[in-house]
């Protein structure tokens, strides 16, 4: 028995009878399960879902529902998600992209046409030693630039004595300010990982206001890249103590050229 005792009139017409007549099996399926369902699958196929996947996974039940489970409202989810906003127009994404570099320490050049993009790169460059992409996996000529660059196929104490490397990227995602690197043949992981320094071109076409706008772009690519690398400002690591140190595991000074 209780030690305090109950009013008489506990339970009963006090219950909702909504909760009272519910039957014992009946659940509700809700958007977490989804998700989960889909976090669950990814793990077992590597793919990522796209947006017209995610509509259907939702619009049907779920695998991991109990027998006469029904959704939450008893509405099914049905369709693509809506539509978001419009995509900002680029030169908002350059300013985005810009300012978000700019928390992250990275120093920023923005450049109006090819011939000021090679200018700049060579006066970055200067004398220092180089290891970078393949010429046709760079953008605006930039190549007639680097003369004497080492590639990925040089040996490995050339790439190992680079003293900045040089890339393109496969995207620019303004929202983080972050450099998307999709590794393969003439664009080795060295250049971007290895020299002290990294300096990154970048052309208005490949800037993405988010990082899921760019998977869902380009998700076959990712799937049939070597490897993919997001590079978000310089190398950062902390001891216990919170001591913070820079390059430690890669460039400790990333650099951006955006052309046009």
């Amino acid at each position: 028995m209780d030690e305090v005792a109950r009013f008489s009139g506990a339970g009963g017409e006090n219950v909702s009878g909504r909760v009272a007549r519910a039957p014992e099996k009946a659940c509700f399926v809700s958007v977490r399960t989804a998700i989960l369902d889909r976090v669950r699958h990814a793990q077992r196929t590597a793919k990522i879902p796209t947006a017209t996947t995610v509509g259907a996974e939702l619009a049907r039940p779920s695998a991991t529902a109990r027998p006469g489970a029904t959704q939450q409202g008893g509405a099914a989810l049905s369709g693509p998600p809506a539509r978001g906003p419009e995509r900002p127009a680029p030169r908002q994404l350059v300013e985005r992209f810009r300012a978000e570099l700019a928390a992250l320490g990275v120093e920023t050049f923005v450049e109006s046409s090819p011939d000021e993009v090679r200018a700049r790169v060579n006066a970055i460059v200067g004398a220092r030693s180089v290891l970078a992409w393949d010429a046709r996996q760079l953008p605006y000529d930039v190549d007639r630039v680097l003369v004497g660059a080492a590639r990925g196929s040089s040996p490995r104490d050339l790439q190992a004595a680079a003293q900045i490397g040089v890339t393109g990227c496969d995207a620019a995602i303004a929202e983080t300010g972050s450099l998307v690197l999709l590794s393969g043949e003439g664009k080795p992981r060295t250049a971007s990982l290895l020299p002290p320094i990294h300096l990154a071109i970048v052309s208005e076409a490949d800037l993405r206001d988010t990082m899921d706008e760019f998977f869902r772009e380009r998700a076959a690519d990712i799937a049939g890249a070597a490897c993919c690398t997001v590079v978000t400002g310089p190398s950062r690591t902390a001891d216990i103590e919170l001591t913070l140190t820079l390059g430690v595991h890669g460039p400790g000074q990333v650099i951006v050229i955006v052309g046009p």
